[in-house]
């Protein structure tokens, strides 16, 4: 088995993807930048970091595997067992493990998991067919320096045209100026009166308004009391698994039983094998989830498991 392939294709459309007993591959966003030395262009990406700290399995790996290789999922979780065992003992031997477009992992002197990602692949896949180039410097050109050459070379010199004298255009001008500036006074008082006109009559809008509203509130001779319902509808993509049962009617019994101990209880439908799936509670929080999940495996079911699904 090929751990690094699983957690390579869940990489693509998950934050954080946990291998049980040995840490997490996390991804966070780094948006576009420009190099201003080189003039390279680098796309958005996904950054890969490793958390050692992060081992409590979530089913989101060991779900993967057994839905990809057609086993049940406790199979599923003894061969990650076996990969992690396999993982440890070559590191504590000195070498570095290369994880196929992941990254390398290597034991330094405080015996701790340094991890190396790998640059040859982008996990964003808002970011798909988009690659780094780099752009020739862009040159400008002074096209002031260039006109301040030309009018020192040829000098510019301008003659004011000879005309007749003609005084009736002159009258004309000015008459046409005045005709102007009455016309625009005129505008400008018509304007202001009716703008005011229209502000009159907004107001005894207003007011009529206002009085019919006074009189369709005091009118009411038996007002009907406010109610106010809040329905609390249970969301999230990341839900704690109770049980699968073949019989419906046995779901049912489960769910009554859960929120009977308190918790918000639900079916999520059927799965790819015929059961009707019961979950403790659902989440929209991944880190909330796994609090919980920790929590139900402490005190009411250590077989509980975190499936990610979304249900409308």
């Amino acid at each position: 088995m090929q751990l690094e392939t699983y957690i390579s294709d869940l990489l693509y459309r998950y934050d954080c993807v946990i291998v049980p007993q040995f840490g997490a591959f996390l991804t966070h966003r780094v948006s576009a930048k420009v190099h201003d030395t080189t003039h390279s262009f680098y796309p958005p990406k996904k950054v890969l970091s490793f958390n050692e700290q992060l081992q409590t399995n979530d089913g989101l790996l060991a779900n993967y595997i057994a839905e990809i290789e057609k086993v049940p999922y406790p199979v599923a979780v003894e061969k990650i067992a076996k990969q992690v065992k396999a993982i440890k003992s070559y590191l504590i031997e000195g070498e570095t493990i290369a994880l196929q477009n992941i990254g390398d992992l290597i034991l330094n002197t405080e015996g701790k998991v340094n991890f190396e990602p790998s640059q040859h692949i982008n996990y964003l896949t808002d970011a798909f067919g988009l690659s780094q180039f780099t752009s020739s410097e862009i040159t400008r050109e002074v096209y002031k320096e260039q006109v301040e050459t030309i009018e020192e070379a040829i000098p510019l010199t301008i003659t004011p045209e000879t005309r007749t004298s003609r005084p009736y255009l002159r009258y004309a001008a000015i008459a046409l100026i005045a005709l102007t500036i009455g016309g625009f006074a005129a505008s400008k008082f018509y304007g202001n009166q009716i703008e005011s006109h229209n502000e009159i009559a907004q107001d005894e809008a207003n007011e009529q308004l206002d009085a019919q509203i006074q009189e369709a509130t005091f009118i009411i001779d038996s007002p009907l009391p406010a109610a106010t319902l809040t329905v609390e509808k249970p969301s999230g993509n990341y839900h704690i698994v109770a049980g699968a049962f073949r019989v419906e009617a046995n779901s049912d019994k489960k769910v009554q039983q859960l929120r009977t101990q308190g918790f918000k209880a639900r079916k999520i439908g059927v799965n790819r094998y015929g059961l009707h799936e019961v979950v403790y509670s659902s989440h929209t929080d991944r880190i909330e989830a796994l609090k919980a999940l920790r929590s139900i495996k402490r005190t009411n079911n250590p077989d509980a498991w975190l499936l990610v699904k979304t249900v409308d």
